[in-house]
């Protein structure tokens, strides 16, 4: 062992921080004893060195080791009580990780030496103190620089706008893993994501901001390694600034950074999904790896009336205790490194209900939400929550603060059963339609606020949406418990795959409903990756544990009918944004019926205003939805601002015919698209009056001109169009 002598050091920045003559300690312990530095070589095999941080301040331990530079590797051992009935579960016995580490060295092998209890005591599981050493079991933390050199020149952020921005969900090993144009050693590696090939597909598909499933280090299960499985979705976390090594191609920190630089030089976002809702650590029976034995009772909600057990708003065993301010500082500190070292754009947060949890209950108003919104760095980001946990009062859509954006889980649930042909949805379509006015009008709140969706990496892709009744978990080795029942899926007549031309046929046309309709409609859409092909997963719904090939996009097997589905989502978000009225800044109103411009109107297939009681009728299935741009000129001039357009959903089997509704100052409509047509469309032009059949299961786009500038600018939009592949 070396003999080592700390300084006091300084009690801030929490974490490791090198400061050129040598690492500063710093770490948070409310009800610790003493806290032990441990020193390891370079691969993280061997201790070489142990000693006390010698000071604490304001429950901060720390200490200073001069010489000490980058490189060093470290972890903690903590003493302190070993109570669980209290909460405290301290045993020094067990290596942490650092819970501010910046890069991990080694792998987590699972044994019993993780666990802070002595699992041999089969008749009180959790109980006894188990004295074997954890550290050779364990990854240990490396010490970074502090600071990355700056770019020169200087490289701003694209900033999308929220009116313009689309979201394509995707998951870092997955998207590149099979992509041959990606080189081998490249594939499924940030390194990978950066590559030219996939930078063109995105740029060419027409998203804006690339969200990328959970990348801070993360943790397979025991149960799953133990059949051969991995925590592929990686909803797992341990450690909340350091990136998850499978991702990496050897490029450390730096590749990262280099990947966003590549795809901010081409215009795109990166958004990061964050997982501080709970840890890798589980219950009572979970491993001891980091925050479970650095302060258990802060860094966790405990139940009030057996501090043994852990309050499981989650459904993962158990929830981080948002309520303590360190907890939320190390939340706010990790947030601000993502946005200031690493550069990216935005965070999608899991389960954020927790992040607004109090002792009463969700609170729009906690700490959290509260200095997101006053953080001169966060405010300025994307935030998007998933407004919902497992705990009591957790469904909060429509409920988090101005600033934030939200998945709307009812814009899925509605465009799903509509075009299933289910009864009884136009009324509710027309409003997820509309922004979604029910959940996020208020406040000052806007359009963007609703992240519309209806796929997700959780549940059916788009294909398996609509060629399956039944989900098929199998390979999950659950005997297909797992999963939700609930997809409101249809299989178009036969489950699964199936070389009926007429199935075919019909899952293509309800693809392309379902694209256009989350493309059209207002809000803010998010695609997930390999649906603008047709990608499948077997009907499996829930491959949160599969690295393979039920997960990876298949790039080299896509059918025609795939390149056709592409080509067609290409046109979708060209149009989306070349036509400001479909992504609007402001809610729609509907306008008094006596003043010519409205911003939305609902049609009847007469080309009449619905009337308040034709929404009750549970048979209808065929409705129009005219926006006019000209009532939002005032929110300023755009390309194209003052077109008018006009959808048309049908959902039931038949054809409807429509009339061509009028419009102040329309002469005529150009129809952009038609999904009953199952080739790459012309765009005929037809006059007020004219008939035109909305195919059975099949929506309908036309655009209208009503100024030379409009026109001139949809002749503009047209040919590039026609000249898509």
């Amino acid at each position: 062992m070396r003999e080592l002598h700390l300084a006091a050091g300084l009690p801030y920045p929490l974490g490791a921080t090198w400061t050129g003559d040598g690492v500063n300690f710093a770490v948070f312990s409310a009800h610790a004893s003493r806290i032990e530095l441990c020193l390891f070589d370079e691969a993280g095999r061997n201790e070489v060195g142990r000693v006390d941080l010698p000071e604490l301040t304001d429950e901060v331990w720390h200490g200073f080791l001069p010489g000490a530079g980058p490189g060093l590797v470290y972890g903690y051992r903590a003493h302190g009580p070993y109570v669980p009935e209290h909460g405290h579960r301290f045993n020094p016995n067990k290596l942490l990780l650092d819970p501010y580490a910046t890069e991990l060295v080694g792998r987590l092998r699972w044994g019993p030496s993780l666990f802070g209890y002595d699992m041999r005591n089969r008749k009180q599981p959790g109980a006894g103190f188990d004295k074997r050493d954890s550290a050779s079991s364990m990854f240990k933390a490396r010490v970074t620089a502090p600071g990355l050199a700056p770019v020169t020149p200087p490289r701003p952020a694209p900033r999308v706008p929220w009116e313009r921005t689309v979201f394509y969900e995707a998951h870092v090993r997955g998207l590149t893993r099979l992509h041959p144009a990606v080189p081998a050693d490249l594939r499924g590696t940030f390194a990978g994501l950066g590559t030219a090939a996939m930078i063109d597909h995105l740029k060419a598909l027409g998203v804006t901001s690339v969200e990328l499933l959970p990348i801070h280090a993360f943790v397979d299960d025991a149960y799953l390694t133990d059949k051969g499985l991995r925590n592929y979705w990686g909803y797992n976390s341990i450690g909340f600034f350091a990136l998850e090594p499978r991702y990496l191609a050897g490029g450390g920190i730096q590749e990262f950074r280099d990947m966003v630089a590549r795809l901010h030089d081409a215009g795109l976002e990166v958004i990061l999904d964050v997982v501080y809702n709970h840890t890798a650590e589980g219950n009572e029976l979970g491993p001891t790896l980091s925050f479970k034995g650095l302060d258990n009772a802060s860094y966790y909600r405990l139940n009030p009336e057996d501090r043994r057990y852990y309050i499981n708003d989650t459904g993962t065993g158990n929830t981080v205790n948002q309520s303590h301010p360190r907890v939320v500082q190390l939340i706010l500190d990790s947030l601000r490194y993502w946005v200031q070292q690493m550069e990216v754009d935005g965070f999608r947060f899991d389960l954020a209900t927790i992040l607004g949890r109090e002792d009463g209950g969700y609170d729009p108003g906690c700490g959290f939400l509260d200095a997101c919104r006053q953080d001169p760095v966060l405010n300025r980001v994307k935030l998007i929550a998933e407004p919902w946990d497992c705990g009591p009062g957790g469904y909060q859509p429509g409920n988090f603060p101005p600033g934030w954006a939200e998945w709307n889980d009812g814009f899925r649930d509605t465009v799903r059963a509509f075009w299933r042909g289910d009864e009884a949805q136009a009324a509710g379509l027309a409003t997820r339609l509309a922004g979604s006015a029910d959940r996020f009008n208020h406040r000052g709140r806007r359009p963007w606020a609703s992240v519309n969706f209806i796929t997700a990496h959780d549940g059916f892709t788009l294909h398996d949406l609509v060629s399956y009744n039944d989900k098929h978990n199998e390979a999950n080795g659950e005997d297909n418990r797992d999963g939700h029942a609930d997809n409101r899926s249809w299989n178009c007549g036969a489950e699964g795959p199936t070389d009926d031309p007429a199935i075919l046929e019909l899952r293509e046309r309800q693809k392309r409903n379902l694209l256009a309709t989350l493309l059209l409609a207002q809000g803010t859409p998010m695609m997930v990756a390999g649906d603008e092909f047709g990608r499948s997963q077997q009907g499996n719904n829930n491959a949160y544990c599969q690295d393979n090939e039920i997960s990876w996009l298949d790039w080299t097997g896509i059918a025609a009918e795939g390149r056709a589905l592409l080509a067609f989502a290409r046109r979708v978000l060209a149009i989306r944004q070349a036509l400001p009225v479909l992504r609007p800044a402001r809610f729609a109103t509907g306008g008094d019926p006596a003043h010519e411009l409205r911003d939305v109107i609902w049609l009847d297939p007469l080309g009449n205003e619905l009337q308040p009681e034709a929404w009750a009728e549970p048979h209808m299935r065929c409705f129009g939805m005219l926006a006019d741009g000209r009532a939002h000129l005032g929110t300023g001039p755009e390309p194209c601002a003052d077109a008018v357009v006009l959808l048309v959903f049908n959902a039931a089997h038949e054809g409807v015919e429509w009339t061509l509704p009028a419009a102040a100052g329309i002469e005529r409509w150009t129809r952009l698209l038609d999904t009953g047509l199952a080739e790459r469309e012309r765009y005929p032009m037809f006059t007020i009056g004219d008939n035109y059949t909305a195919g059975g299961r099949s929506l309908l786009l036309f655009v209208a001109a009503p100024a030379s500038d409009t026109a001139e600018c949809l002749a503009a939009l047209l040919a590039r169009l026609g000249g898509e592949g």
